[in-house]
């Protein structure tokens, strides 16, 4: 009896298990694209840990909201609990909503997918006394507005992005569908610290707007080039026209795609005409200057050779023209400073490039004038301007034996003095004879012949460690990942010495890194993006806050205190950081 009063419990446990319930309601299978769907998540137990799916192809409008119930008929207990959500479809066609998810009695439990017929939109008569709906085409616009369509190259133009609103619309959220993407632009987007509604018109239309992007462009080939559009998605609030118990108007919630469209610049190539040969690619205008620190100099001193350009145009697109000195003026690698802001006007400031120049022997050297060319936009002429002649005081020192000194004992003569009187004598002599013996049946013949034969199993052991070095996948991977890593930072480790100047070369090194692998612009390098995008390529956390951290050094480091050995750690870290992205990603 005891056996049987355990199987019957058991019997009935299994059947209370199974009585369990969990699916997916829905109000309706079809409707059309502006219509509301609802769905209830419902059970007949209660449960833990629901998660509803993720509603792939809807936007929800509203919930989740909860209900539970409980009831006793005839001595039996009901008991439903449900989860509502207020979906619209995004787009037209086929969709399916998939698996819901709860934990009830420790067992999990799943919904069937729900498919759903999405048709087109459905013109629903206007009833009696309702108000007539508010066009949202005509009440919110999204503008791009451009300078100018046709600048030459190297002319700064400016695109403001506007969005126009009438002033029965609200905004509570928005988000970026497309970026606009500036092919063979060089580009520099201006921060907006806080979006600040204003008064304008539109079309006749008295409207608010706000600056959403304000970015400076300098075009860097003629023709038609074309300005990718920035797309949005619009979370809105629409009046409906009536209004509540105490007078206040009631809104609707919304949500609208706007998009500024595609602008078209045609860009004017510079005019042949009157073009300097020294011309490098400087469009604005501009003041040029040669200074040097000083022009008298005793032995062992150096001097300051700054050369620099101050204006508006395009600063950091050209480069500075060169100092040409003596052979006796030993010139180092300038050192570059850029001090340069970007507002909407485009770019202003000031350049320069500043050689250090030690002589090494006494007497007078001139440093050649220098000419900087440069087209201006307003004359819509090439200028050039030259700087003087730099003459270079050596006081003391020893004498320069390539050039002639002259003699002061004897007045109206010159004396040559010469540093080599007597050439240099031959003492000993090599003797050929005269009949050279035949090359054929000589040793060397013999040697040339049997060479080849003996170079065989050389051959054959250099293809065999070829092979095995091919085979090395992890060896070969970690020389590609070192070499890359080199290449990059090359640059930065040529001024290692230089403080600034390493870590402009570094920073440039890590951004150029990430073009090559990523393949995104440089206005698209925020560290949000840059984290999106490794993360996607399955590159460690960790590897990716170390080498953000270090990006946002760099420019910290420029202007603070530094030594040597701080420098050299920041370039092993450098190269150790982009040898093992570089394995992260190719993994």
């Amino acid at each position: 009896m005891k056996k049987i009063g355990v199987i019957i419990a058991l019997l009935c446990c299994f059947g209370i298990q199974a009585q369990v319930q969990f699916e997916a309601k829905v109000s309706r299978q079809t409707l059309g694209q502006n219509e509301t769907l609802r769905i209830d998540f419902e059970m007949n137990a209660d449960g833990d840990n629901f998660t509803p799916p993720n509603f792939e192809g809807f936007r929800v409008v509203g919930g989740p909201s909860q209900r539970v119930s409980q009831s006793w008929i005839n001595g039996r207990s009901s008991f439903v609990k449900s989860y509502s959500y207020f979906l619209e479809p995004k787009q037209r066609g086929s969709l399916v909503i998939k698996q819901a998810v709860i934990e009830i009695n420790g067992q999990v439990y799943k919904t069937n997918p729900v498919r759903i017929n999405v048709t087109n939109p459905i013109d629903r008569p206007r009833q009696p006394g309702e108000p007539e709906p508010v066009n949202t085409d005509d009440a919110i616009k999204l503008v791009a507005e451009v300078s100018k369509t046709n600048p030459y190259i190297n002319e700064p133009i400016t695109v403001v992005y506007k969005l126009y609103l009438s002033y029965n619309i609200g905004v509570t959220n928005w988000r970026e569908l497309e970026k606009p993407k500036y092919n063979d632009f060089w580009s520099q987007n201006i921060d907006i610290k806080q979006l600040v509604a204003e008064q304008g018109t539109f079309n006749g239309q008295p409207m608010r707007f706000v600056v959403l992007r304000k970015t400076v462009l300098y075009p860097q080939k003629s023709g038609k080039l074309t300005i990718e559009p920035l797309a949005l998605d619009l979370d809105i609030q629409v009046p409906t026209g009536r209004r509540n118990f105490f007078g206040q108007q009631q809104v609707v919630n919304d949500s609208k795609k706007v998009s500024a469209g595609a602008k078209t610049i045609s860009v004017r190539a510079l005019p042949e005409a009157g073009k300097p040969d020294d011309f490098t690619g400087a469009v604005g205008s501009f003041d040029f200057k040669v200074k040097p620190s000083k022009t008298t100099l005793q032995n062992g001193e150096s001097l300051d050779l700054s050369v620099s350009v101050t204006g508006n145009g395009n600063l950091k697109l050209f480069d500075l023209p060169k100092p040409v000195v003596p052979a006796s003026l030993e010139m180092y690698d300038p050192v570059h400073k850029e001090n340069v802001t970007t507002p909407l006007s485009g770019m202003s400031g000031k350049i320069s490039d500043t050689y250090t120049i030690v002589p090494s022997y006494k007497g007078n050297y001139p440093i050649q004038p220098m000419s900087f060319s440069y087209f201006d936009l307003k004359s819509g002429r090439y200028k050039t301007i030259t700087s003087p002649e730099i003459m270079v005081k050596v006081l003391d020192g020893p004498g320069n034996p390539t050039q002639p000194s002259v003699a002061q004992n004897t007045p109206g003569k010159q004396e040559v003095l010469k540093s080599d009187q007597f050439g240099f004598i031959k003492l000993k002599t090599k003797l050929e004879p005269v009949n050279q013996p035949s090359f054929f049946g000589s040793g060397m013949f013999y040697t040339l012949l049997i060479a080849p034969f003996l170079a065989i199993p050389l051959l054959v052991v250099v293809r065999r460690r070829k092979e095995e070095r091919d085979s090395d996948v992890v060896g070969n991977r970690k020389r590609q990942s070192n070499r890359l890593a080199k290449k990059y930072l090359s640059e930065a480790k040529k001024a290692i010495h230089d403080k600034e100047r390493f870590y402009i070369a570094l920073e440039r090194a890590l951004h150029n890194f990430l073009k090559a692998k990523l393949q995104i612009e440089t206005s698209e390098m925020s560290k949000d993006k840059i984290r999106e995008l490794l993360l996607a390529k399955r590159a460690n956390p960790e590897t990716v806050d170390q080498y953000i951290r270090l990006t946002e050094n760099c420019e910290f480091a420029r202007y603070a205190p530094a030594s040597d050995a701080s420098i050299q750690s920041d370039y092993d870290k450098a190269a150790g950081l982009l040898s093992e992205l570089e394995k992260q990603l190719a993994s």
